[in-house]
């Protein structure tokens, strides 16, 4: 079983900054891929951006040049660095872990969620 803890969401003014961090513990094996994703009240959980196992990243278009994903292997943690916030950006930020623990199996864990808000 793994654990992923988030950390870092809050209130924050239109225009400004935040990072999310993630840690991620447990039976994790070989790390396939992280991402965070992201959910506003009465819509879907969108991909926000994402980070596989060759350093290779991906943004969704609304936050190009925006935000920026990296990783620490060593501590098994992924951040989200926001910078520019738009009220737009509101929502629960959930991180996510693609990994597989052992040679049969491709797993997925979730972290809890944080609350960003960006006010206008």
């Amino acid at each position: 079983q793994v654990q992923l803890v988030e950390s870092g969401g809050g209130l924050v003014q239109a225009g400004g900054s935040l990072r999310l961090s993630c840690a991620a513990s447990g039976n994790i094996g070989r790390i396939n891929a992280m991402a965070w994703y992201r959910q506003a009240p009465g819509k879907q959980r969108e991909l926000v951006a994402d980070i596989i196992s060759g350093g290779r990243s991906n943004y969704a278009d609304s936050v190009k040049g925006r935000f920026t994903i990296s990783r620490d292997n060593a501590k098994i943690a992924v951040y989200l660095q926001m910078t520019s916030l738009k009220p737009e950006d509101t929502a629960v930020y959930y991180c996510a872990l693609d990994y597989s623990p052992d040679l049969l199996s491709s797993l997925r864990g979730w972290g809890q969620g944080t609350q960003v808000t960006v006010s206008s």
